[in-house]
């Protein structure tokens, strides 16, 4: 009698497969799709605010570029040589062992992929609240409870928003790539659109003598007013050290910006000719966006003071360029700019996620089920598992304090939090991969590579230095957040292993 692992892999072989329906151009609209979402528009209020001057938040943006194109370079050619759905965790699984890839896949599901759509979506929502202010995060529908371990839960108006965003995406994927890849070409071309127009705008008509790009103290944060102790409360250190650590912290949001890159190796099982499109679609899109993300800040420190940058109501600096040029309407304009742009943004993550979870299931390390393709070939219980969870981490809310007026507690905002769990924990699978085009050269000489890492070794080795560098400093700077990113990737080994003697267990 065959075993039941047998029975199961027999089973999903003869279940529908994915089918190679993306171009070049399909390709790399998931690439700039991916990445262009809710970041560049909000997260350089806070990086601003960390530095405290122009040009400190100018370099947290071009580090952030350095280690996505030098991270790209490195993909590129895992990507080209093993175009399997699942991407990533192939990468890891086939460099590092199947324990590896379940951990990359484990933390994908829990804080990665999961916690970014989470993050897009309550920018969506964020914005969708200039347009009608009852969308607020502040606008209780299930007041904040208390869970334990600085933590609540609620539900606002502007949390609602962003599981409904979720859930209706997440629904849309379900009726084939068709129309996940529809909605991501129109909503990429649209928003990358609306990007430029923000920087010809903010470059040509926004710049003025009183912004921060004619301050006379554009590296000097101190004559600015800005305090190191004050920008992190509880530092311990001062001078410059407290300068170069905290221009580390202020790189989380513009790497958040530029993440999610590697998303359409996720999809590589779905790229047609991948050996040429894969590698070409990673570069071309990560170098576009790298582009418009440094002008694009270059628009914010031409058009604001670096004041209006760092207080910038709910982060949104981009809304505050188009209101400075234009007055109101120029506001309600940047914010259905944006609405469209995350709303892209997140289907190219929900399309591309669901990918990693229908690789492992294939492999036997998850759900039989999850392995599987819907009558329209796409993976549907990979899609709404990953829906489900990433729904709910729009819901807890960090306890940062107490009101002093009114002796409330304060809560933290989801979308920053969301963040420093991500980046740190992505950071570590980011910094293994780029390390697999190493190793996979030693352990697979012979193997079949359509394209090579330019620069190499000394691409990988930037990457590797800059990454681990900055890992170990949001480990120092922000245990708390950072710290429940590690932990979520970590209950992945008693998972692993719990999974692999119940796979392996003989059962007739």
């Amino acid at each position: 009698m065959r075993s039941q692992k047998t029975m199961k892999s027999v089973a999903i072989q003869q279940t529908p497969k994915l089918e190679r329906g993306l171009g070049l151009l399909d390709a790399t609209m998931i690439v700039v799709g991916s990445m262009i979402g809710s970041g560049i528009f909000i997260t350089s209020a806070e990086s601003a605010r960390l530095v405290g001057a122009p040009g400190w938040l100018l370099v947290a943006w071009a580090l952030a570029g350095v280690l996505t194109i030098t991270g790209a370079l490195c993909c590129a050619e895992l990507a080209a040589m093993m175009p399997r759905a699942g991407g990533q965790y192939v990468f890891l699984r086939e460099a590092y062992g199947p324990a590896i890839g379940f951990l990359f896949g484990w933390a994908l599901l829990l804080v990665i992929q999961t916690g970014t759509i989470a993050a897009v979506a309550v920018a969506f929502a964020n914005f969708c609240g200039v347009l009608l202010p009852q969308i607020s995060g502040s606008n209780y529908l299930i007041n904040p409870r208390h869970v334990g371990g600085g933590y609540a839960i609620s539900l606002s108006t502007q949390q609602l928003v962003a599981v409904l965003m979720i859930l209706l995406l997440t629904i849309v994927n379900t009726f084939g790539l068709q129309a996940g890849k529809w909605i991501q070409n129109t909503f990429t071309f649209t928003k990358t659109a609306a990007l430029v127009g923000l920087i010809v705008v903010g470059l040509s008509l926004g710049a003025n003598g009183a912004s921060a790009a004619f301050s006379s103290a554009w590296w000097d944060s101190w004559a600015n007013g800005w305090n190191p102790q004050a920008a992190q409360p509880g530092l311990g250190v001062v001078g410059a050290l407290a300068l170069v650590m905290l221009l580390g912290r202020a790189m989380v949001g513009p790497l958040f910006a530029q993440s999610a890159w590697n998303n359409v190796t996720f999809t590589a099982g779905e790229v047609r000719d991948p050996g040429r499109n894969l590698p070409r679609a990673l570069l071309l899109g990560c170098a576009l966006v790298v582009t418009l993300y440094l002008l694009a800040n270059l628009a914010y420190v031409v058009t604001l003071s670096l004041a209006e940058i760092q207080t910038a109501p709910q982060g949104r600096v981009a809304t505050a360029v188009m209101q400075r040029i234009f007055g109101t309407p120029g506001t309600y304009l940047m914010a259905t700019a944006i609405i469209i742009s995350t709303f892209g943004c997140n289907n190219g993550l929900i399309l591309a996620g669901a990918r990693v979870y229908y690789a492992m299931a294939r492999d036997g390390l998850f759900f039989a089920r999850v392995g599987t393709v819907n009558s329209k070939h796409v993976p549907a219980i990979a899609l709404a598992a990953q829906g489900i969870w990433a729904a709910f981490l729009t819901l807890p809310r960090a306890i940062t304090g107490t009101d002093a007026t009114t002796g409330l507690p304060t809560y933290g905002n989801v979308y920053t939090q969301l963040l420093e769990y991500i980046i740190s924990a992505d950071l570590v699978f980011y910094a293994l991969m780029v390390g697999a085009v190493i190793i996979l050269r030693r352990k697979l000489p012979a193997a079949e590579r359509p394209y090579r890492t330019f620069g190499y070794p000394l691409v990988p080795f930037i990457y590797i230095l800059l990454a681990t560098l900055l890992v170990i400093d949001l480990a120092y700077l922000t245990p708390k957040t950072s710290g429940i990113g590690y932990l979520l990737v970590l209950t992945g080994i008693p998972i692993y292993f719990i999974w692999k003697s119940k796979v392996l267990s003989p059962k007739s």
